[in-house]
């Protein structure tokens, strides 16, 4: 395993570095990477409407639908922002770490960020649609916004197989997919290193042959 680890360690090194390298400029880089993740909250939160509750944009709702996405790419745009920055942190504490049981702590933190991104998505479709209620100039109760959400949430825990929890729960996924980047990355590059790792012990690689040494032509008496 611990040969697993300095392979992974190495591979999440050279992440690194290209990212310091590629970076530039904070004030350049910061823009673009926000936009980045509005454009990602955005079309996830399409794909989860049209995948999972495709009948929602037949009703009368379906403008407030339409508003809520402003709210939601914005806000989970902030969330995945400040949540990559962290992670780089987190990061290069995990390689400035000696021990292996501090360096796997380390990415385990971003199974944290992975959990706070799911009361993070309640939060933004509950702050979203009160938003949206007043701009519609139906204004709803903030408390029961957000009381109606947390219910769905309790109820998909409750019973992760019912039809509509099913939805749920895969909508919650596709919300999560820009926040799990980090943790995804993590997971790719442990498997690619454990993949390495028994590839080079199953398929040792070939040393050259050796080639005898070549006796010198003697010179005729």
């Amino acid at each position: 395993m611990k040969g697993v680890i300095a392979t992974w360690r190495d591979a999440l090194h050279q992440v690194l570095d290209v990212y310091e390298r590629k970076r530039g400029s904070v004030f350049v880089f910061f823009p673009l990477l926000f936009l980045f993740f509005i454009v990602l909250n955005i079309a996830c939160y399409w794909w989860a409407i049209y995948t999972a509750f495709p009948y929602y944009m037949q009703t009368h709702e379906a403008s407030h639908y339409v508003k809520l996405q402003i709210p939601v790419g914005i806000l989970g745009a902030l969330f995945d922002s400040l949540s990559f920055f962290i992670t780089i942190w987190i990061i290069r504490r995990a390689l400035a770490s000696t021990k292996t049981s501090e360096y796997v702590f380390h990415l385990s933190l971003d199974l944290v960020i992975a959990i706070l991104a799911t009361l993070w998505v309640l939060f933004v479709f509950t702050f979203g649609g009160w938003l949206i209620s007043l701009w519609e100039s139906v204004p709803e109760q903030f408390a029961q916004r957000g009381s109606k959400y947390t219910h769905r949430a309790v109820q998909a825990l409750q019973d992760p197989t019912g039809r509509e929890n099913v939805k749920n729960i895969y909508f919650g996924l596709i919300m999560g997919v820009s926040a799990a980047l980090p943790t995804c990355l993590h997971f790719f590059l442990f498997f690619l290193s454990l993949f390495r790792k028994c590839k080079s012990a199953c398929f040792p690689p070939k040393s050259p042959p050796s080639s005898a040494p070549q006796e010198e032509p003697k010179e005729p008496n």
